[in-house]
């Protein structure tokens, strides 16, 4: 399968209430909730809040009717095409009440664990090839060696776990987020799913990002979307973590007041990228951090639990890219680093490739190169720090000589003396300070 967006399979419209394999009373209280909460009474806008077709939505209202929950007002509103409007029986808000103090979801009718099962492995992130010049277009503003993208592609193609490790300031962060930009293509993601009666709530505006979706026909009173609305289309995720990552943070969140569940972060990225960054500044252990991965990692699958300690499996499929500055020895054990699938190594650019991102770099800043100041950087301070050379060097090198010609009024240069200048910010000087 290739990366095109038309090749991720959209998930079908319900037709029938049958279709739906949810609890009829849990729909029908959804309903009434809805009615009650947002105040809607054509069938239109109650199928539009509840993400329903207009068909199945009558269903629901035609045996809410028959339970004498709802009735029909009994006047046709012009504005929406002399549509019947309904309201809520004494006894349909009483069980309005009564549903929202059990769980006060409302909204988008959920789709079952089971039926989102099928949708994740049509969109799965592991159909996905992504070929040499995808990665390198989306890696162009970083110079990376060859062989670093020949253990790449593969790694993301593959969809399995990646772990980065090197020293600081190579691009460990930059890659990741340059193997996000290269998934490129589109995937559905549920406003909530339901196991067991709970409702779980997955759709979340911070890591998703909805994409605009056209009509089949714009000039058609009766617009009829191309996929189940229970689902928003949305750029493949991406959820990116550093030191504050937790264990509990990978658990379902339970509000105690709305009696609903939010989705843990692995959950929210199905389909996208889980980018765990500085690994091993974490409070947990990393060890412990990446024991809590194996199963997924291994199975495809996550497991998780309700507030009743009911434990339930949910799909688990994500790209997770552990980015570390340790060596992965010094953090985990044989059987932990068996279990990553790609270990890459990201180093420090050689001298020919420290140049060209000095280049880039000056060329973008406006600074006008000066091969003393080269010579004098390679041959003097170089050697200072055994010829290391990481990739945020130039950067900083070229802001600090920036900052120091904006304060002494000078044009944009460089010298032996303004690369001295700069170099001392850059290192701090092992020395011991009397307190």
């Amino acid at each position: 399968m290739n990366m095109h967006t038309a090749d991720v399979l959209a998930p079908p419209q319900p037709s029938t209430l049958d279709d739906m394999q949810l609890s009829t009373v849990m729909m029908r209280d959804i309903v009434l909730k809805t009615m009650f909460r947002k105040n809607v009474d054509m069938v239109s806008e109650l199928a539009q809040a509840i993400c329903l077709p207009i068909r199945v939505t009558q269903e629901l209202i035609d045996m809410a009717r028959e339970q004498r929950l709802l009735e029909a007002t009994g006047t046709l509103n012009a504005n929406n095409g002399n549509e019947m409007g309904y309201q809520l029986t004494e006894q349909g808000k009483s069980r309005a009440l009564d549903a929202l103090a059990q769980s006060e979801y409302f909204g988008a009718m959920p789709v079952p664990l089971d039926v989102y099962r099928e949708q994740v492995k049509r969109q799965s992130v592991r159909n996905m090839q992504i070929t040499r010049a995808q990665l390198t277009g989306a890696m162009g503003h970083l110079v990376l060696p060859d062989t670093l993208l020949d253990q790449l592609g593969p790694a993301v193609s593959a969809g399995r776990s990646i772990l980065m490790y090197g020293p600081p300031g190579n691009g460990k962060s930059s890659i990741s987020n340059g193997i996000r930009d290269a998934l490129g293509d589109h995937v559905f993601v549920p406003r909530a799913i339901e196991y067991a009666g709970q409702v779980i709530t997955v759709y979340d505006p911070i890591v998703h990002a909805a994409v605009p979706v056209e009509e089949d026909d714009p000039t058609s009173l009766r617009r009829t979307p191309k996929f189940d609305q229970r689902y928003v289309k949305c750029e493949r995720p991406t959820v990116i973590t550093g030191g504050e990552l937790s264990l509990e943070m990978l658990d379902l969140v339970y509000n105690p007041t709305a009696r609903t569940y939010q989705a843990p972060l692995q959950l929210k990225s199905t389909g996208g990228i889980f980018i765990v960054d500085d690994l091993g500044r974490q409070a947990e252990p990393p060890q412990s951090l990446v024991n809590r991965w194996i199963v997924p990692l291994e199975e495809s699958k996550d497991i998780l639990a309700l507030q009743s300690g009911e434990k339930f499996e949910v799909p688990f499929d994500t790209l997770v890219i552990f980015s570390t500055n340790f060596h992965p020895n010094e953090i985990f054990d044989q059987a932990a680093l068996r279990r990553i699938f790609f270990k890459i190594k990201i180093d420090g650019p050689n001298q020919e490739n420290f140049l060209k991102i000095f280049a880039m770099v000056a060329k973008k800043r406006q600074m006008p190169l000066d091969e003393a100041t080269l010579v004098h950087l390679l041959k003097v301070k170089y050697p200072e720090i055994d010829n290391i050379y990481a990739n945020y060097q130039p950067i900083f090198l070229i802001d600090q000589m920036i900052s120091i010609c904006d304060f002494e009024g000078l044009p944009y240069q460089m010298s032996p003396e303004l690369i001295d200048r700069a170099w001392a910010n850059m290192f701090v000087k092992d020395e011991h300070i009397v307190k």
